[in-house]
């Protein structure tokens, strides 16, 4: 949990402090879905005092994933990521998926209920792999995380509520 007088500051961007990632200037919402077609989903879940977790969905562009793939990588940042995917997506190079980030004991969860929407949508009835990329971060410090909440109805509204935009 952030010190109070940390959670009322204003957000300073790395921009602000000299810092330029990359070559680009930033896009007009300095945000993830200036990226022509790339869209965003996200679910939040509560309940109670006890659940504040969920899952984001983000879509490679407005095709079909798995039909359309894109050139992908993976850089691991440390060794404790429990990250699904992440062998395919290297050996090949390429994301036939989307990208969904929850709570750490949900990945696999997660990641069966996007192979379930997956296999589901027109085009992939004689589809017989399908390598689900979901990453993962601990929220177990604001969250019941042992109850796993994240339900596969919460990554289909995630999925299917991506959109472009701020």
């Amino acid at each position: 949990m952030l010190p109070l007088a940390a959670q009322t500051q204003e957000r300073v961007r790395a921009r602000d402090l000299g810092v330029a990632p990359g070559i680009f200037a930033p896009g007009q919402n300095n945000a993830i879905t200036d990226v022509d077609g790339v869209r965003v989903g996200q679910v939040t879940l509560t309940e109670g005092d006890r659940i504040r977790t969920g899952v984001t969905a983000i879509l490679p562009h407005t095709g079909n994933a798995y039909r359309s793939r894109v050139p992908a990588a993976l850089h691991v940042g440390n060794g404790y990521g429990k990250f699904a995917g992440g062998t395919q997506l290297n050996e090949l190079g390429e994301l036939e998926t989307p990208i969904l980030l929850t709570c750490t004991l949900c990945v696999w969860k997660a990641a069966d209920a996007m192979a379930v929407w997956l296999l589901e949508q027109p085009g992939m009835e004689k589809v017989q792999s399908i390598n689900p990329v979901v990453g993962e971060t601990n929220d177990g410090d604001l969250n019941d995380i042992r109850a796993r909440p994240v339900t596969a109805e919460a990554v289909r509204q995630a999925l299917e509520s991506a959109r472009t935009g701020p």
